[in-house]
């Protein structure tokens, strides 16, 4: 994948060994950053654009799904990704629903797995962002149009 910038991925793990392996893999592909914790991943948010979230979801204070509900009123755009260990169909339910989560996949991960799903994660991410763009100059251009119109109803043309 060609980017002129790198994609930015904000990972959430409370095991500092699975953040370092995913630092150590994906720091030369992407633009990697790391919370042990729920509240330090919303501060990374807050402080960096971030298009990809990947989360644990067993972690102590919050869960991942909690967190990606936690924040989506405020970084509604992120493209989320659930990780776990275990396998929970109630947990696959709550995060496709409340978490608007993009992907559930189980750990152990593989590399290649797991950058192909961080990229495809960032497609979306940039067709939203593109459709988002191309909406707001369709109701400008309405708009303008109306006003045209107005006008012309106004002058009797």
């Amino acid at each position: 994948m060609d980017l002129s910038e790198p994609i930015s991925v904000l990972y959430v793990d409370d095991e500092i060994h699975n953040l370092n392996s995913f630092r150590a893999s994906f720091r030369r592909t992407f633009k990697v950053f790391t919370a042990e914790s729920a509240a330090e991943g919303r501060k990374i948010l807050e402080a960096n654009p971030i298009q990809v979230i990947i989360t644990d979801q067993r972690m102590p204070q919050m869960t991942g799904i909690e967190f990606l509900a936690w924040i989506i009123p405020d970084f509604p755009d992120p493209i989320r990704i659930l990780l776990t260990g275990y396998a929970d169909i109630n947990a696959v339910i709550d995060a496709i629903n409340l978490g608007q989560v993009y992907k559930y996949l189980q750990k152990p991960w593989t590399e290649d797995d797991l950058r192909i799903t961080i990229e495809k994660a960032y497609e979306l991410f940039m067709l939203r962002k593109e459709n988002r763009e191309l909406t707001q100059k369709l109701i400008e251009a309405n708009k303008q149009l109306e006003a045209g119109l107005q006008k012309d109803f106004d002058t009797g043309s």
